[in-house]
């Protein structure tokens, strides 16, 4: 499929944020140049086929509805300078003689026509990939297989929060063509339950935490990392770090769209301030946190339920 749209890149909430860049696909596809295979010097799946054939999939699936332009971020860039350039100083280099590729990628491509509310935010559809070149081994020969990561969800318009659960997630792909890696994204989406995710999140508003209950989570939660191995392997894991913590801590006071109503919080606005939270991380590592914490929302809010033991509110 042949996608080079020139987006327009606007200052507006980010689905991650760290240290990444914004980049349009056709910078991508003209100015970047493609990592090879050391052994054969063999060209890997390029960012530009693995954005474009991911976008062909979710538009082949989604017949009809239309999709939006790839939301890309970059980070973790690898510079370079053609040969006829070696001995020029940096502030000299003209733009022909620089060479450039990012080594780390992540994407979202909306598909605005499936749609829901939650507590007044309106969330769409989004289909999305990661990669992180340091995780694939470029010293062999064209075959060996690189590594992705692919999802489908729901991103919440007001930030962009993204809301991704373990069936929507395949956390290592390990293909080595381009027609692999679709047929691996085809399968994700076919068995992606949307009716069901939304459910849950819309069960999410229904439980409420006092603020006392929200501060023992999270101590227990900078406690975690540290807790004797015999222990751990017994208790839900928090999937964030110290500064993410800290973060939720601030967002519970100064967030404008998910802080706590009469000292009293949501599962649906702590889920929010924990994927919030998430959007500092780095490329390779904020899907499988944003899943994480789907995973430790769903169990808190099932010891609520059923009041059974849940570590962090004992």
């Amino acid at each position: 499929m042949e996608l080079a749209v020139k987006e327009e890149i606007i200052n507006a909430p980010q689905f991650i944020e760290a240290n990444t860049q914004a980049i349009d696909l056709v910078e991508i596809k003209e100015q970047h140049i493609i990592p090879v295979f050391t052994k054969d010097n063999k060209e890997i799946i390029s960012h530009y086929d693995f954005i474009s054939g991911t976008a062909e999939v979710v538009q082949n699936f989604y017949r009809g509805s239309g999709i939006n332009p790839p939301q890309i971020r970059m980070s973790h860039p690898i510079k370079g300078r053609v040969p006829s350039a070696r001995n020029k100083a940096a502030k000299d280099l003209l733009d022909n003689e620089k060479t450039l590729y990012f080594e780390r990628l992540a994407f979202i491509i909306e598909v605005p026509s499936i749609y829901e509310t939650i507590d007044g935010k309106a969330m769409t559809l989004v289909v999305g990939g990661v990669r992180a070149l340091n995780e694939t081994n470029l010293y062999g020969y064209k075959g060996n297989p690189e590594k992705f990561k692919l999802f489908v969800g729901f991103r919440v318009k007001v930030c962009c929060n993204l809301s991704i659960w373990t069936d929507g997630y395949t956390d290592e792909v390990k293909v080595s063509s381009m027609e692999g890696l679709q047929a691996k994204l085809l399968h994700l989406i076919e068995n992606f339950n949307a009716v069901q995710q939304v459910k849950l999140m819309q069960n999410l508003c229904n439980t409420f935490i006092t603020e006392r209950q929200f501060a023992l989570i999270l101590g227990r939660g900078k406690l975690y990392p540290f807790l004797p191995k015999r222990f751990r392997n017994d208790v839900v894991p928090i999937t964030l770090g110290d500064s993410q913590l800290t973060t939720i801590a601030k967002a519970y006071y100064k967030d404008v769209n998910f802080a706590p109503s009469n000292q009293t919080l949501s599962l649906w606005n702590m889920y929010n301030l924990f994927t919030g939270a998430v959007k500092s991380n780095y490329i390779d590592t904020f899907a499988s946190r944003n899943v994480g914490c789907s995973s430790f929302i769903t169990a808190l809010q099932h010891s609520l339920e059923h009041s059974s033991s849940f570590w962090y509110l004992d």
